[in-house]
């Protein structure tokens, strides 16, 4: 949890806006139609969308550990984790907005973090998914270039956050790329070839060859062409995380695209049915 203990003293080098693409990436399984010249690709949802979205408090399994090591004796760690919707008031349309920028790190999460470094995870190592915005450039990649090209001010003793996951910061991840949506994380023709196998998703590649304890998953910009199938996706990326041992960051964005702020609402409650990190960048910004 030492990375979200980070956040405040990094918002001066993000961008206010996540770089958009005129391709929108879909998922597979999302039929592609060519609109006019000049014009993004749009997608319509198929049949077998990647996830369709489980009733509220619907058990998660987590993958068995892959190593022999043995669960501490007294461990609360479960073999699955449960939305805690049922027991956390509901947000209201902009209760979001309201919520700390810095999130206090739950048991649940807590769990989560627990089961993937038994599992073999990395306990020096996070992963970003995202688009342009999650790109060393833009994203946090300074803290590995050394103390030069950056200033932690008074957080002075945030200097070992940064020695306990130096290589994250200013590695390009397999999972953040231009253009990147909820959708596309999971479409193996957005994979890079050079490292992944043939039929793998940038998000499996990125957990396969990185071996992250914990995500930062900053999407939504891009989703504003296909707001129908985000939830969904979203929640297939919570579950594929916390199956892997990778405890989920969620984060809220800084743009209002869609209009109603929509799409951060949905975020801010997806992080709070499954008792996960939120931190709310919007509300920094």
């Amino acid at each position: 949890m030492k990375i979200l203990r980070l956040i405040p003293s990094i918002l001066i080098v993000l961008g206010l806006a996540a770089c958009a693409s005129p391709l929108v990436q879909p998922a597979q399984g999302i039929q592609i139609s060519q609109s006019a010249p000049g014009k993004a690709l749009t997608a319509t949802p198929t049949a077998q969308q990647i996830r369709t979205q489980p009733p509220p408090g619907t058990p998660i399994p987590i993958a068995a550990p892959k190593t022999n090591l043995p669960i501490p004796a007294g461990s609360s760690v479960p073999q699955q984790i449960t939305p805690a919707s049922q027991n956390i008031p509901t947000l209201g349309p902009d209760g979001w907005k309201d919520l700390p920028i810095i999130p206090t790190v739950s048991a649940t999460a807590l769990q989560i973090y627990q089961r993937g470094l038994e599992s073999g995870e990395d306990p020096h190592a996070f992963s970003k998914v995202g688009d342009c915005g999650s790109t060393p450039s833009w994203f946090l990649g300074d803290f590995d270039r050394g103390p030069r090209y950056y200033s932690l001010g008074e957080y002075t003793d945030l200097e070992g956050v940064i020695q306990q996951y130096q290589g994250s910061f200013g590695r390009t991840s397999l999972a953040a790329r231009a253009g990147f949506n909820a959708s596309s994380v999971f479409a193996p023709i957005w994979a890079d070839r050079t490292q992944c196998a043939a039929d793998e998703t940038p998000l499996a590649c990125e957990y396969r060859i990185h071996r992250p304890s914990i995500a930062l998953i900053t999407l939504g910009t891009n989703d504003v062409w296909h707001q129908d199938t985000f939830e969904g996706q979203m929640r297939a990326i919570i579950e594929f995380s916390i199956q892997k041992g990778v405890l989920p960051v969620l984060a809220t964005k800084a743009d209002n695209d869609e209009g109603d702020g929509s799409i951060n609402a949905t975020i801010a409650r997806l992080a709070q049915e499954y008792d996960i990190p939120l931190w709310n960048y919007w509300r920094a910004v």
